[in-house]
C-alpha cells in the first residue's frame, strides 16, 4: 500500500500516519528524515544533498527524488509507505508518478485531511495561552503568528495538488475536524473501497505491528486456570491409579474364582467317571461269579 496524506499543517496528518503504520506495518517517509539518513550514510545523493544545504541552498527535487527512491527500495518498504512532507508542488508530483512508473509500482491512494483554518488558529492561540499561563516556554515555530504564514505556503504551493490527484481519481477527501478515531476509521474505510487493504488482512498486520500486551486481570486469570488444570490433572492421575488397582485386584479374583471353579468341576467329572468305572468294575466281577455256578 503506498499512500500520500495532504492537508495543512496541524490538520493531523503526523497522527493519523502513524496510526497507519501501526495498523498495516508500512512504513512512513519524511523528507527531512531521509535527507538526514542519507547524508549520514554517505550515499551519492546523500552526498550532494551534503554539499548543497552547506552553501545554503535547497536541495533540488531531483535529489529528493533520488533520496526516494533509494529509500523505497529498502526492505522494510515493501509492504507500502506513506509520504510526508513530499510532494509540495505539482512539479514533484510529476516527478513521484514518473519514479513510480519506472520502478512498476502504483500510488493506491491520496488522502486529504479537510480543515477549517480559522479552527485551527483558534487552537494554537489557546495552546499558546494556557502554556503561558503555566510559565512554559512557547516554541518559536508554534504560535499563531508562524501557523498563518505556514497555511499561505501551503496555499499557495501544495492545494494545487489537490486538483491533480484530483484529475488523475486518486484524491479522497476526509473531515479532519472529527475526532482522531473518527478520521482513522474514516481513512480505513476509504482505503478498504480504493482496494489498497484487504478486509481480512488489515488486523493481523495490526497484531503484528503491534501486539497486544498482557492486562493485570488477564495475567490472573491465566494464572488461575493453569493453577486448576494442575489440580484437574493431579486428582484424574489419582482417579486412574485407583481404577488401575482396582481393575488388578478384580482380575485377580475372578481368576481365582474361576480357577476354582474349574477344579471344581474338573474334580466332579473325575469323580464321576471313578464311580462308573467302579460300578462297571463291580458288574463284570458279580457277572463272572453267576458264570462260576
Amino acid at each position: 500500500m503506498r499512500i500520500i496524506l495532504l492537508g495543512p499543517p496541524g490538520s493531523g496528518k503526523g497522527t493519523q500516519a502513524q496510526l497507519l503504520v501501526q495498523r498495516y506495518g508500512i512504513v512512513q517517509l519524511s523528507t527531512g528524515e531521509m535527507l538526514r539518513a542519507a547524508v549520514a550514510a554517505g550515499t551519492p545523493v546523500g552526498l550532494k544533498a551534503k554539499e548543497i544545504m552547506a552553501g545554503g541552498g535547497l536541495v533540488p527535487d531531483e535529489v529528493v527524488v533520488g533520496i526516494i527512491s533509494d529509500r523505497i527500495d529498502q526492505p522494510d518498504a515493501r509492504n507500502g509507505f506513506i509520504l510526508d512532507g513530499f510532494p509540495r508542488t505539482v512539479p514533484q508530483a510529476e516527478a513521484l508518478d514518473e519514479l513510480l512508473r519506472h520502478k512498476h509500482l502504483k500510488l493506491d491512494a491520496v488522502i486529504e485531511l479537510r480543515v477549517n483554518e480559522s479552527a485551527l488558529l483558534s487552537r494554537v492561540e489557546t495552546r499558546v495561552a494556557q502554556m503561558r499561563e503555566r510559565g512554559e516556554e512557547v516554541r518559536v515555530d508554534d504560535t499563531p503568528e508562524v501557523l498563518t504564514k505556514r497555511l499561505a505556503s501551503y496555499r499557495n504551493q501544495t492545494e494545487p495538488l489537490i486538483h491533480y490527484y484530483s484529475e488523475r481519481r486518486k484524491l479522497s477527501t476526509i473531515d479532519g475536524m472529527m475526532a482522531i478515531d473518527e478520521v482513522t476509521r474514516a481513512i480505513h474505510r476509504q482505503l478498504l473501497a480504493l482496494g489498497a487493504v484487504e478486509p481480512k488482512t488489515h488486523a493481523r498486520s495490526a497484531a503484528k505491528a503491534a501486539p497486544a500486551k498482557k492486562t493485570k486481570a488477564a495475567k490472573k486469570t491465566a494464572q488461575k486456570l493453569a493453577k486448576t488444570t494442575k489440580m484437574a490433572t493431579k486428582s484424574a492421575k489419582k482417579a486412574a491409579k485407583k481404577a488401575a488397582k482396582g481393575s488388578k485386584k478384580a482380575a485377580k479374583k475372578t481368576v481365582k474364582k474361576t480357577a476354582k471353579k474349574t477344579a471344581k468341576k474338573a474334580a466332579k467329572k473325575t469323580a464321576k467317571k471313578a464311580v462308573k468305572k467302579g460300578a462297571k468294575k463291580a458288574a463284570k466281577k458279580v457277572t463272572k461269579k453267576r458264570a462260576r455256578r
